[in-house]
């Protein structure tokens, strides 16, 4: 009789042979669903072998050597058994009666295997060192209760521990399991350079997360593999600790450090071994118990010191600076190397050679333009990570994007070019990349869209809107802001409401700095955080945060010159160089937002400077004398707003009815021509420009009105008229 693992490890053997279009079913099958199986991979695990390695080489050999025919139906499919494999089987079943089992176990089926000495699986089996002999003593062990008493122990004991904690990369990369490095062969020459030294010869890969560090360790791995290294290295294996698995399970003292002894006794053993600890920062404190100083790299430092142990490192400057730095006599052993980030042209060649890849897992093609659009606009775009990660992942989310939505016709498969790739960015970071026929209407039409919103600036409008053009049209300066404008006038003239109502016509955030809370020269630390050591140093700054959250948008310094003059010193590299650096290494990256200051300064000066072409020089000189040259120097424009007169004040109060009415569910308002005239006959400043006209609103039309809504009922399309009655306003309610 057949228990039921065995069972179901013939039944998958079966699927797989189907997986696979092969007619006839193979030992190979039955021992590749035996590695898949749970108890069968711990037994090989126990004996000391890498599953996953043996698994890799049985799946190599099954596409290689046996024929494949993709007409087999699961439903027709009636695997033929090889002549080999029924020899097995009959052996397996001899060796359970001669055991006196009533059942026959997968235990049977390996030693079965194994009996077969020109079968490829005891091939394999026997160059991890696994034969009959240690199957045997294995189960006799199983059965006297050893390894159910305790398996922790036993696996530790019994078990390679390098299998259970590292990967060998040369031994991926000849099964291709290892994409191509491009463009890094000096940092690789340096790696090797090295590791051929006696002592120290230990190269740390230091650089920003993305860049390619462990990929400079996989190619020196693809290096070996190719037989395209020096001859002290040809023979190396390169083995990746993982830390992770390492510390996982250790509850009792003594534990993680027992396992770092195995680890280092098995590289010991290893002729040319290389260990290649990715995040290296974190074996320092690793395994240490509270209080404790033993932990990683106090193990690890005897070995590294005396040229014994040879590692490769990778970590990032804030984990270097802040954790491996700071302990000298670990860092001294190491040779640190700064992988900095691929250039453009690099970039392009990592994604045409990686585009294959991608291309058949995602069953789409890339166009040239597409992978040159992923490089591109990846580096303009996303600006808090770094190539070529951020490129392969745009590459890696367009397959997989228009994979599920591209409307994909059976057989055929998606072209993905530049505009799918600019659409891809457009949606993730809400910046209109493509030049569609609705954004050239939105640009066409801004002007009058503004001109219909903001009263009497048209002057104004039209040197902020010819500045824009220029940008939109690509002839600005791409490591700039978009645009940086300075708006004058006295106050309620519209230069804030304008920097509303561009962000809201563009379709873009809008944000508001008010500059009078900037005004004492310590508050520069909430624009970019505090120094370290003070209260609220790791929050980071408010300006910098916001424009990380925020990289496409208006952005409005109100009031300008009410803020400290250390304020304008930083705002300088902002306005050249797009970039604003806070106190904890973060970069906000201004290139896509549009900066507006806006100030009253000159409306102080007028009065005694004059008017017409002396009051328009007397703005200039008082620009002069707020702003130093280096900063006049970097503003695209200076927009001066004229003072309202009634006509203008008449449009704002019709603008308002109208934003009233948008409020109102079941009523409307409405004004005659004498209640515009009525209130614009009152006593009030015309200095404070719309804002007392907002005031007088209030006072007249929004107070009385919300008594009418709340103590009495309308109809739904009733309408409130408002008229002039008695040198007062009357309100009355019709309905139609």
């Amino acid at each position: 009789m057949i228990d039921n693992n065995l069972n179901s490890i013939i039944n998958t053997a079966i699927d797989l042979a189907r997986n696979f279009g092969h007619n006839m079913l193979t030992t190979e099958h039955i021992f590749l669903s035996f590695l898949k199986n749970k108890e069968g991979s711990e037994c090989i695990t126990n004996l000391g072998g890498d599953v996953k390695d043996l698994q890799i080489q049985i799946l190599q050999y099954l596409e290689s050597f046996l024929e494949s025919n993709p007409n087999i139906k699961f439903e027709d499919f009636k695997p033929i058994y090889t002549l080999a494999l029924e020899s097995i089987f009959r052996t397996m079943i001899n060796i359970s009666e001669n055991s006196q089992k009533e059942i026959v176990d997968i235990y049977d089926l390996l030693i079965a295997i194994t009996s077969d000495k020109q079968c490829y699986s005891t091939l394999l089996l026997e160059s991890q060192n696994i034969t009959k002999i240690d199957i045997l003593e294995f189960v006799v062990d199983r059965q006297s209760g050893f390894y159910t008493q305790n398996e922790s122990q036993n696996t530790n004991e019994k078990s390679n521990p390098l299998s259970l904690y590292t990967r060998e990369l040369v031994a991926l990369a000849k099964n291709g399991v290892i994409d191509p490095v491009i463009g890094r062969d000096d940092e690789i020459k340096r790696v090797c350079e090295i590791l051929c030294r006696r002592k120290k010869n230990n190269p740390l890969l230091v650089g920003e997360p993305g860049v390619g560090k462990t990929a400079i360790a996989e190619g020196i791995a693809l290096k070996i593999a190719n037989n395209e290294v020096i001859d002290e290295m040809k023979d190396c294996k390169i083995y990746a600790l993982d830390l992770g698995l390492l510390i996982a399970g250790t509850k009792y003292r003594g534990d993680f450090e027992k396992r770092i002894k195995d680890v280092l006794d098995s590289f010991k053993k290893v002729q040319n071994a290389i260990i290649f600890i990715d995040e290296i920062h974190t074996i320092v404190g690793a395994g240490s118990t509270s209080g404790g100083s033993l932990d990683a790299s106090n193990l690890l430092k005897p070995a590294l010191a005396n040229g014994n142990l040879r590692c490769i490192g990778a970590t990032t400057y804030s984990e270097f600076r802040n954790h491996f730095d700071k302990d000298k006599a670990l860092s001294r052993r190491f040779a640190k190397i700064n992988i900095d980030e691929p250039s453009i042209e690099d970039s392009i060649k990592i994604l045409t050679s990686l585009a294959p890849i991608y291309e058949k897992f995602h069953n789409v093609i890339y166009a040239k333009d597409a992978l040159e659009s992923c490089v591109i606009l990846s580096n303009r775009f996303i600006n808090d990570r770094f190539l070529p990660d951020k490129a392969i992942d745009l590459l890696d989310e367009a397959g997989a994007y228009f994979k599920i939505y591209g409307n994909q016709k059976i057989n055929k498969k998606i072209k993905i070019n530049k505009h799918n790739i600019e659409y891809l960015v457009s949606k993730n970071t809400k910046m209109p990349l493509t030049k569609t026929i609705d954004e050239r209407i939105l640009l066409k039409n801004l002007p009058k869209k503004l001109k219909s919103r903001i009263f009497g600036q048209d002057e104004a409008i039209d040197s902020l809107y010819k500045s824009l053009l220029k940008n939109k049209a690509g002839l600005g300066n791409p490591n700039r802001p978009i645009g940086v404008f300075l708006f004058t006038g006295a106050t309620g003239v519209g230069k804030s409401e304008l920097a509303k109502e561009l962000a809201l016509n563009l379709n873009i955030n809008f944000l508001r700095f008010d500059m009078s809370e900037y005004s004492e020269s310590h508050t520069i630390s909430r624009l970019i955080g505090a120094p370290a050591g003070y209260v609220g140093f790791e929050e980071g700054g408010l300006l910098v945060e916001s424009i990380r959250k925020n990289s496409h948008c208006v952005l409005l310094l109100d009031e300008i010159e009410k803020a400290h003059e250390s304020i304008y010193n930083l705002l300088l590299q902002i306005f050249d160089n797009a970039t604003l650096t806070d106190n904890s290494g973060n970069k906000a990256d201004f290139r896509n937002v549009i900066i507006i200051m806006t100030s009253n300064i000159t409306t102080k000066d007028l009065p005694m400077l004059g008017f017409g072409n002396n009051a328009d020089s007397s703005k200039d000189r008082a620009i002069k004398d707020l702003f130093s040259p280096e900063l006049r120097n970097r503003l695209d424009c200076t927009c001066h707003f004229n003072n309202l007169n009634k006509s203008h004040l008449r449009l704002i109060i019709q603008k308002q009815i109208d934003e009233i009415n948008s409020q109102l569910k079941d009523v409307k308002i409405s004004l005659n021509q004498n209640v515009y005239d009525y209130l614009l006959n009152l006593k009030f400043d015309t200095s404070l420009g719309a804002r007392e006209i907002h005031r007088i609103l209030e006072r007249e039309i929004k107070i009385p009105l919300s008594e009418l809504i709340l103590f009495r009922k309308f109809k739904k399309g009733t309408i409130i008229k408002v008229v002039v009655r008695d040198n007062k306003l009357d309100f009355k309610a019709n309905t139609n």
